[in-house]
């Protein structure tokens, strides 16, 4: 039998990991840092920002094809859909270690209520999808001068 040294502040420290972390495990089961268990549960890296004539939605979709991106815009909400494909050029059992993940993704933004879903536009390019969302006339910041 071997004797440990009781340290309070550890498991002070212990509790506090595990009580900021119990709803985690109740609503989102899969394991944080078990990667593996974990590869169903992706979404895209995503960027919003706003400049003075658009709001510009950067998404990260490396390795998706262009045609297995769906945006729709339907009641203020722009939904972003896609799928990325495993590859199955080398088996299963053949990984030493495998972080990539694959599967259906979906994300959602709420856009300002008077946005035309018309002028809207998207672009793809080396593997960042860029959705411009242009700012209705009112939104738009104006310039007043100062006389």
């Amino acid at each position: 039998m071997e004797l440990t040294r009781w340290n309070p502040m550890r498991d002070m420290f212990n509790l506090r990991y595990q009580m900021s972390h119990l709803f985690d495990d109740v609503f989102k089961p899969v394991a944080r840092d078990d990667y593996r268990l974990s590869m169903w549960n992706w979404n895209p890296t995503v960027d919003v920002y706003d400049n003075d004539e658009s709001i510009v939605i950067k998404a990260e979709l490396p390795g998706i094809d262009k045609k297995d991106i769906v945006i729709d815009v339907k009641d203020g909400v722009l939904t972003l859909k896609g799928e990325r494909s495993s590859d199955n050029e080398v088996k299963e059992d053949k990984y030493y270690h495998r972080e990539r993940t694959f599967g259906k993704f979906e994300r959602t933004f709420r856009l300002p209520a008077k946005v035309d879903p018309e002028k809207i536009s998207a672009d793809y390019k080396d593997g960042v999808l860029k959705i411009n969302i242009p700012k209705p006339e009112d939104i738009k910041p104006k310039q007043i001068t100062v006389h």
